[in-house]
């Protein structure tokens, strides 16, 4: 026992006496503040850090190691090494250094600090004390927590002075950044369809017609003034950034931000709908040049990027648009339905306000007139519209509501409430055409307008009795109607009871039909072989006639030649009477002398038979055959030239040469 108090007195003993002569022990976890308790050159004034050698705290630290450091002049004191997690952002709070200026919020970014590890560096480069512009990323650093104040997420690493007011300003400002949300950085998901409103606490403030800052310092090929979306703040300030709300916003993306100098502010993208445009009223931005043209009165339209109406509107989309620089008008470019009717609108609820339109008629009645309207924007006319009426619902409620009422009112005055009802139509075709004009005049199409049916209120029943009048008019003309059909109708179906007895003896009717054909048929056949048989007949009677004709007139020139052979007619016809009867008692057989002949005595030189009878009759001339006279001719034409016919072809045959008779042996 005694022997363990001897070696702690021994250990205690080297403990003194190397405290004594300064040997100091730091682990290579810590680090040391040096503050120096005296020196020959005085103590510090307002300063902290003691740069020249003076009384106070050091800028330099005391690494892992042994370190001789006489503590009749030195105090050592340990700190950890300040650790800042993976993904999240500490903040500097500087206690020593030159005072802001009075315009700013946070102390300037000493490049020649070294992430605010070069004490000396920071100081004798203008680094100035208060807050910091820079931030200090993930990692492991050794600061002198003398001269800054480490604020992280989990903890504040710090030397405590002894001043309470610098403990509660810097707690203060932890739970600021807690607020704030700045020890982690700004992460904008693609999915989150939002935007981020950058608020800048430092710089110059805007001047007086300016209501947001403009966009500086956004191009990357400009290493000097690319502040890389607000996360550089000197050279966002170096570029000529303004403090306050600025017109460049935050897409998707992360960032890491110095949320004592820029706070973000969420809002989602603007979406423009199919079917429809934005129009963008800038509110910030340059005077631009007026492209609307002289005919146009009602204001300017300007350039995309210039203060106004811009002169072409957003197609379908969505647009990462400050809404705190300017606003997005969506007009409709399909057609929109205007209903002027009580408690009914459309789902764009422009017309919420409309009512049926009031009328008084020709006649004195007072009817509600229900109507629709169809109309149409132009997408390349709709900042046209917005310039002049702001919106389509402005547009609806202090134009197009007066400006058709009005209308149908005086179309009401020249009609009467049965012209109103049966002259609907025409009153349509008639308002679209001419409103289609008013219209135009607001840069709007018209496309139709669709007309109801006139009521009455509920205290007036007038009108309901005339319209119960027309109806039973109407109801009688139908009858009239229906009986006039019932008529044609009975008659329809006589004929078509004709027509089923028709077609139940179809057969019938056929088959007499086919015979009557049959018969026609045949009666047609049996009255061309008629007409064939009588051609035939006659085709006969004349061959046969031409040849008796010719047989004759042969005989005639036979005889007549024969006439001549004989030395005169008598002769000639004495040879024909003799040839006949010779013929004659050929074929009788009779006997020319009789047997027996008697004699009663009679004249002289008469005979007894009968030949010698008719050749005395004969000579006698006692026959009444005139040989003397001659036959008249007849001038027969066709006789005439069937004889010469004859007589050509017996003079060919005189013709005919003896050599070219043929021989007959």
């Amino acid at each position: 026992m005694a022997v363990v108090f001897i070696i702690l007195g021994i250990v205690l003993v080297l403990a003194i006496i190397l405290w004594g002569i300064g040997v100091r022990v730091i682990p290579n976890d810590k680090i040391a503040v040096v503050e120096k308790w005296w020196s020959p050159k005085g103590a510090l004034d307002e300063k902290i850090i003691a740069l020249n050698g003076e009384a106070g705290y050091q800028p330099e630290l005391l690494r892992g190691g042994i370190h001789l450091l006489t503590p009749l002049m030195y105090k050592i004191h340990k700190c950890s090494l300040v650790t800042i997690p993976q993904g999240e952002i500490a903040y500097v709070f500087a206690r020593d250094g030159k005072p802001l200026d009075p315009t700013q919020t946070l102390g300037k970014v000493i490049f020649e600090g070294n992430n605010f590890q070069n004490t000396r560096g920071f100081l004798n480069n203008g680094g100035q004390k208060g807050p910091q512009r820079g931030i200090v990323r993930e990692g492991t650093y050794a600061f002198n927590l003398a001269q800054f104040v480490i604020i992280t997420n989990n903890k504040t690493y710090y030397l405590p002075l002894g001043s309470k007011s610098e403990d509660v300003s810097i707690e203060n400002m932890a739970q600021i950044l807690k607020e704030r949300n700045g020890f982690n950085p700004i992460v904008i998901k693609g999915s989150d369809d939002e935007v981020g409103i950058v608020t800048v606490h430092d710089g110059p403030s805007l001047n007086k017609n300016d209501i947001i800052a403009p966009t500086v310092g956004d191009d990357s090929n400009n290493e000097d003034t690319y502040h890389n979306n607000f996360q550089d703040p000197e050279k966002f300030l170096h570029a000529g950034g303004f403090r306050g709300r600025q017109h460049q916003v935050l897409v998707e993306g992360t960032y890491f931000i110095n949320r004592l100098f820029a706070t973000v502010q969420f809002i989602e993208k603007t979406v423009v709908d199919v079917g429809f445009v934005g129009v963008v009223v800038s509110y910030i931005g340059p005077r631009g040049e007026d492209s609307s043209g002289e005919g146009y009165k009602h204001g300017e339209l300007v350039e995309e990027g210039c203060r106004g109406v811009w002169n072409k509107p957003l197609m379908p989309g969505k647009y990462a648009f400050n809404t705190y620089s300017g606003k997005i008008v969506t007009v409709p470019t399909t057609n929109i339905i205007l209903k002027w009717i009580s408690n009914q609108s459309g789902t764009h609820s422009y017309d919420e306000n409309l009512k049926e339109v009031t009328l008084i008629t020709k006649d004195a009645f007072q009817p509600s007139l229900p109507l629709s309207v169809v109309l149409h924007i132009d997408y390349k006319k709709a900042p046209l519209v917005i310039q002049r009426f702001g919106d389509i619902k402005k547009l609806v409620d202090q134009t197009l509501d007066p400006m058709v009422s009005a209308y149908f009112k005086n179309i009401g005055q020249t009609k009467t409430l049965i012209q109103l009802i049966q002259e609907r139509s025409d009153i349509q075709e008639t308002s679209s055409k001419e409103m289609k004009i008013k219209f135009g005049h607001y840069n709007l199409d018209l496309e139709e307008v669709l007309i109801g049916t006139p009521s009455s209120s509920e205290n007036d029943n007038k009108i309901e009795d005339i319209l119960t009048q027309l109806r039973e008019r109407q109801i009688a003309l139908e009858r009239i109607e229906t009986y006039s059909q019932q008529e044609k109708a009975a008659v329809k179906e006589k004929e078509f009871r004709e027509a089923q007895s028709r077609a139940s003896q179809q057969q019938f009717l056929t088959e007499s039909e086919i015979n009557i054909q049959i018969q026609s048929n045949k009666g047609k056949a049996e009255y061309r072989r008629a007409l064939e048989e009588a051609s035939k007949i006659k085709a006969i009677a004349e061959a046969e006639a031409e040849k008796e004709a010719r047989i004759g007139i042969g005989k005639a020139i036979a005889v007549d030649e024969q006439v001549k052979a004989y030395g005169g007619p008598q002769y000639q016809v004495m040879q024909e009477i003799m040839s006949k009867f010779t013929q004659a008692i050929e074929k009788s057989q009779i006997k020319i002398v009789p047997e027996t002949l008697v004699t009663m005595g009679g004249a002289e030189g008469q005979s007894g038979n009968v030949f010698e009878m008719l050749m005395g009759m004969l000579v006698s001339e006692k026959l009444g055959v005139d040989f003397d006279k001659k036959c008249e001719e007849k001038n027969d034409a066709r006789a005439m030239k069937i004889k010469d016919s004859i007589l050509n072809s017996l003079n060919k045959e005189d013709d005919i040469k003896e050599e070219d008779i043929p021989i007959i042996e």
